[in-house]
């Protein structure tokens, strides 16, 4: 029960880093040029392209989907396998090293708590009939 609401917890938390990530900044003046194709010509504007890969071309829609499979599979007493927890980790210890502390700490947050999570799975696992463990009793 413990991973299941850990697991639930890292796919909300990352639903919310992903909202409040866009939120913070979704009000800007290239939208507009980006649905004219200011974007596939050549040479835009680097503050726009900059503005692009943080919003619908970076991590924002893949972090929302990631966050909205973890409930899911949380909710049905699931959990991810922990390398998810750990490359999220190196991510966000990576990206943090690189441009200093910004709103990349939040993603410790999921990270722990998936990483936690697995642990906690691997530790309470029940062999079901079948497993090598339980033929061996």
């Amino acid at each position: 029960m413990r991973t299941q609401r850990l697991t639930v917890f890292a796919g909300w938390a990352m639903v919310a880093i992903a909202v409040l990530h866009t939120i913070a900044l979704a009000v800007h003046p290239y939208w507009a040029e980006w649905f004219a194709g200011g974007l596939r010509g050549a040479g835009p504007d680097p503050l726009s392209l900059a503005t692009f890969w943080a919003l619908p071309g970076g991590f924002v829609p893949v972090l929302a989907l990631l966050g909205l499979l973890t409930v899911r599979l949380g909710r049905r007493g699931e959990r991810l396998p922990g390398y998810v927890g750990w490359v999220l980790l190196v991510w966000v210890v990576t990206a943090v090293a690189l441009i200093g502390p910004s709103g990349f700490i939040l993603g410790t947050v999921p990270a722990a708590a998936l990483i936690v999570s697995s642990a906690l799975g691997r530790r309470d696992r029940v062999p079901e009939p079948g497993d090598r463990v339980s033929a061996l009793r």
